[in-house]
């Protein structure tokens, strides 16, 4: 929290920077790169359960996660009218995983008992009013202990006459090179840990991700607005993940094995439904299908409800089923003819519901007198898995404009 403050406080110095240069050169300003918008996000994430795909889908799913986000969005209009949005995302997490550190249980720490993710990205927007279309592109990069990633997004949409219908297409390819980090009793001779100061060589497997997103929004009336979304994706690669260990009916053991590609298929339909004034009805609803057997259905409800002209709040309830992909099986039932195996329960059937509620407040005059600080809102979360999962999350959201 204090963090954030300071971080608030340090961008508004900076705000106050850009805007008294602007009103210096007026005639150079209009086509100026301007500080459009600046979210700040910090949450923290909790879970506990006893179904770890680390020791087999038994034991401890403890896990914490400390995120924070920085979103820099800058706009400027070009000689033909058009308008450039430029967009900074920078995102850092820092968690600790018990389940993790049996990777390698006869040392202090594993390679995988702390880590930290970094994932910045950046993208381009160009908006034309007079032909109604917005195209872009993107560009993301990840870092993690045992992971790298990179990848590139490209966007265009079109507007109907009456800007009531939108039409939009994007699609993205990421290419993320793994670290084969193995339980320590499965090693090989030779094999190293993976862990820093371990000179031992490792393997390295890719992974690579490419992902299509068709959409059609469409304003049914002044109170209602929906869109209908279909985003097909495939996986190739090391999708397995080498430390997942497995128990054979036998008592024997190895490590997780899983096809090399995997076909998924997401469909969605989004309503929105304005009761008035003070009340938003959002619902969605998701359909998915994939290649190893899984389905799921889930859908999603919130109400922000104005409870004053700059105070809200949101609650919202999440549902979601979803079978297992076919080579899920619990601890011990795997059979030695499997060609497959997992014994991770994220990809095992179960039921899950999310809810929680969000207060927003966004006064006129911005927050404690400060004027680009425009609103904040703090949410909250309570997951429960019918697999015994239960985890918690709490957000804060600062914008600034």
């Amino acid at each position: 929290m204090k963090k954030i403050c300071l971080s608030v406080g340090l961008l508004l110095s900076l705000m106050k920077f850009g805007y008294a240069q602007s009103s210096e050169k007026p005639a150079y300003e209009k086509r100026k790169l301007k500080v459009e918008e600046i979210n700040l996000v910090s949450s923290y994430y909790q879970q506990d359960g006893n179904n770890s795909a680390v020791t087999g889908g038994i034991g401890s799913e403890k896990l914490t996660d400390l995120a924070q986000s920085f979103d820099l969005v800058l706009k400027t209009t070009d000689r033909r009218n058009r308008q450039h949005t430029l967009a900074f995302d920078f995102n850092i997490d820092h968690y600790t995983s018990a389940s993790s550190d049996k990777i390698d249980p006869l040392t202090v720490s594993s390679a995988s008992r702390s880590d930290t993710h970094v994932y910045p990205s950046i993208s381009w927007n160009v908006h034309n009013d007079e032909k109604r279309t917005t195209k872009g592109m993107s560009f993301a990069y990840s870092t993690e202990y045992d992971y790298k990633s990179y990848g590139i997004n490209l966007n265009w949409a079109k507007a109907s006459a009456d800007n009531n219908r939108e039409v939009s297409l994007k699609a993205g390819a990421f290419f993320d090179t793994w670290t084969v980090i193995l339980p320590a009793e499965l090693r090989p001779d030779g094999y190293g840990s993976g862990a820093h100061g371990d000179t031992d060589p490792v393997d390295h497997k890719p992974r690579n991700s490419y992902n299509l997103s068709l959409s059609l929004s469409q304003v049914i009336n002044k109170r209602l607005q929906l869109l209908f979304t279909v985003e097909p994706a495939v996986q190739q690669g090391l999708l397995s993940t080498p430390f997942h260990r497995i128990y054979f009916k036998d008592g024997s053991e190895t490590v997780e094995r899983l096809p090399g590609s995997r076909l998924k298929l997401p469909i969605g339909l989004r309503l929105h439904y304005f009761a008035g004034d003070r009340v938003i009805l959002r619902t969605f609803y998701r359909y998915y299908i994939d290649d190893w057997g899984m389905q799921a259905h889930t859908i999603n409800l919130e109400a922000p409800i104005k409870l004053t002209s700059f105070v809200s709040v949101s609650p919202f309830y999440r549902f979601s089923h979803q079978t297992a992909v076919r080579y899920f099986a619990p601890y011990g039932q795997h059979a030695l003819t499997d060609r497959y195996f997992t014994s991770d329960y994220d990809i095992s059937g179960f039921n899950s519901q999310f809810l929680g509620t969000g207060l927003r407040m966004a006064p006129p005059g911005g927050l404690f007198g400060i004027g680009h600080w425009q609103s904040i809102e703090l949410r909250y979360g309570h997951y429960i898995r019918s697999t015994g999962m239960v985890a918690n999350n709490i957000t804060l959201l600062a914008k600034l404009k």
